[in-house]
C-alpha cells in the first residue's frame, strides 16, 4: 500500500468533539493570538488542526494546532462563519509518538514553555524511552535534554546515567577532635 499523507484526508470535525492534549509546551503571546485572530479572519482556516481520534471516547485529540483551535472557541464570528466545523487532519500513532509529533511542529514554529518541556521529557522518560530516543525525535542535543531533566529535579530521571568518580568526599572530622589536634600542636 502506498503511503498517503494524512493531509490529504482532511475532515470537519465539531468543535464539540475536539480536545486539546495534556502535554503541548507551546505559549502563544497575546499579540501572536491577536495576529491569528486576523489571519484566520481574514483568510479562513488554512491549514488543518492535526489530531489522533480516540475511538473509546469518540474525541479528536488535538497533536497540532491548539491555537488555531482556540481561536475558533474564543471568537464566536469565526465560530459561526465555520458553523463550528474545524479542518482536521488525523494521524494514527501511539501517545509517544505524538508527543514527539506535537514538539517537532512547535519547534519548527517558534519557542517552548522550559517547564513544560521539561515535563515532556519526563513523560516519555516515564513511557521507557530513552535519551537517544528522544534526541532523535525531538531533535534535542543531550545537553538539552540534562538541562531539562535537571529542571524536574527526579532523581529517577538519572537512574540509567553512569556519572564519573572525579573527586571523592573527605571525611569530615568531629569539631571536639578537631579542636584537641590544635592544641596538641
Amino acid at each position: 500500500m502506498e503511503y498517503k499523507s494524512p493531509v490529504y484526508q482532511v475532515i470537519p470535525v465539531p468543535i464539540e468533539k475536539i480536545e486539546p492534549n495534556t502535554y503541548n509546551p507551546n505559549a502563544v503571546a497575546p499579540p501572536e493570538m491577536k495576529l491569528l485572530y486576523e489571519s484566520i479572519k481574514a483568510d479562513g482556516y488554512t491549514m488543518p488542526i492535526v489530531c489522533y481520534y480516540s475511538r473509546l471516547a469518540d474525541r479528536y485529540i488535538i497533536v497540532d494546532g491548539f491555537h488555531r483551535y482556540r481561536i475558533m472557541l474564543e471568537h464566536r464570528d469565526i465560530y459561526e462563519r465555520e458553523k463550528g466545523m474545524l479542518p482536521v487532519s488525523v494521524i494514527h500513532k501511539p501517545l509517544d509518538q505524538r508527543m514527539a509529533s506535537t514538539i517537532r511542529h512547535n519547534r519548527a514554529r517558534g519557542s517552548h514553555d522550559v517547564d513544560l518541556m521539561s515535563n515532556i521529557v519526563k513523560e516519555l522518560h516515564e513511557l521507557g524511552r530513552s535519551d537517544a530516543w528522544i534526541s532523535k525525535h525531538l531533535g534535542m542535543d543531550r545537553d538539552e535534554i540534562l538541562r531539562l531533566k535537571q529542571i524536574t529535579g527526579l532523581a529517577a530521571l538519572f537512574k540509567d546515567i553512569k556519572f564519573g568518580k572525579a573527586w571523592r568526599p573527605v571525611e569530615k572530622v568531629p569539631e571536639e577532635e578537631e579542636t584537641k589536634s590544635e592544641q596538641q600542636m
